[in-house]
């Protein structure tokens, strides 16, 4: 699957618009990771397990992406972006997204 955050793919010409596609995944913080950020923002310096549930989250987003235009019968995904929001106090919403398309070798 090739995924780009352009319109166009370099030496691709998009031959079909299969429709908009997302993955989307909510995560919550759990109380031993709220206490060491705690304790990590007194000091300054960036959270490792925030960084980390994010990353994971981005990824697993990006897979569920991947998955939906695979259904779709589309072989790349042009102008993915990703969004992200707070659900509560301690759960994150991640969606990556983008249009599936099908694109053939120029």
């Amino acid at each position: 699957m090739i995924i780009v955050t352009t319109e166009n793919i370099a030496n691709y010409k998009v031959t079909e618009i299969k429709g908009p596609v997302f993955g989307l995944t909510v995560r919550a913080r759990g109380i031993g990771k709220d206490i060491v950020a705690s304790f990590k923002g007194l000091i300054g310096g960036e959270i490792n397990q925030y960084t980390e549930m994010l990353e994971d989250a981005r990824k697993q987003a990006m897979d569920r992406m991947v998955a939906n235009a695979k259904a779709m019968d589309a072989n790349a995904i042009i102008m993915m972006r990703f969004d992200s929001g707070e659900i509560g106090q301690n759960m994150s919403e991640i969606v990556a997204y983008g249009t599936a398309v099908v694109a053939e070798e120029e």
